[in-house]
């Protein structure tokens, strides 16, 4: 029987990034993670009665993991904390449309609408962007840069097949490049090593060996159109295999062959054919 999370405790404040970036985080990192089952007795109270209550814990306990996924966007030389705040906002969107009846944790499903969120501040606030009006200009800017082959200007043939990749007019992927260019600053400002501006200098963000934005936008873009039929797909699979999935897949510390085989008194080896063959289910599921 589940056990029934208590709405006696008062509602503890929501961090605020008012003060120092700082003190945000270490504040966020000390409010507790909720289990399973508690995540999921919230999840019904939010779903199915719409309790405000249950969304505020629900949201608390996460917003770590939107500060993780933020950093992330650094590189563009927008504030963290401004990243930040838009990534709790795609949070609370995810808590509100979230189905714990999908048997899939709230961290795997928010990720999609806090980069979602993050993705629309970039576009909205970049001076340069004043072309990308829709889906496919917003693509060309995260992908322009990946799709040239050198530094100089493209030329006739380049801007074709660029035009043709991004499903834009040739005319966009001039304009956008010429704003490209024309935001262009020394790459490492000479500045005095005791001037603190000199951190603000390109040389000091744009060096970053993660996934480039524009990598994890297309992997997103990519993620989203299978997010439903991932979810149906693991609906379809028995309580033995659904477990054997997410503690192999779905969790930060995956468990080994061997420690489900104990856990379920089978060999190691049979443990593996489970998780093949129900990963064979979920990969014709995601068969469009």
């Amino acid at each position: 029987m589940t056990k029934k999370v208590s709405k006696s405790k008062k509602l503890a404040a929501i961090p605020t990034l008012s003060g120092s970036l700082e003190s945000y985080i270490s504040a966020v990192n000390q409010i507790s993670i909720l289990t399973r089952e508690e995540e999921r007795e919230l999840g019904l109270q939010v779903f199915d009665h719409n309790d405000l209550e249950a969304a505020h814990r629900l949201v608390t306990s996460h917003l770590r993991f939107v500060v993780y996924v933020a950093r992330s966007y650094a590189g563009y030389g927008l504030p963290v904390g401004d990243l930040i705040q838009e990534g709790n906002i795609g949070l609370m969107k995810a808590v509100k449309r979230y189905d714990p009846a999908h048997k899939v944790r709230l961290v795997s499903f928010a990720v999609h609408w806090i980069r979602a969120e993050i993705h629309e501040y970039i576009l909205k606030n970049w001076r340069i962007l004043k072309v990308a009006t829709t889906k496919a200009h917003r693509k060309l800017f995260f992908n322009l840069r990946k799709n040239k082959k050198r530094l100089g200007w493209l030329r006739g043939p380049e801007i074709a097949k660029i035009a043709k990749d991004l499903d834009v007019k040739p005319e966009v992927v001039v304009e956008m490049e010429s704003r490209l260019h024309g935001q262009d600053v020394c790459f490492d400002l000479p500045l005095d090593e005791k001037d603190e501006d000199n951190t603000y200098s390109p040389q000091a963000w744009l060096t970053n060996t993660s996934p480039s934005p524009e990598q994890t936008l297309e992997k997103e873009t990519e993620s989203a159109t299978n997010h439903n039929l991932l979810f149906k797909g693991l609906d379809k699979l028995d309580p033995r295999s659904l477990d054997i999935i997410e503690s192999r897949w779905l969790t930060d510390k995956k468990a080994t062959l061997h420690q489900l085989a104990d856990k379920y008194g089978i060999s190691a080896e049979r443990v593996r054919q489970l998780e093949a063959v129900a990963m064979k289910k979920l990969k014709s599921q995601m068969v469009v």
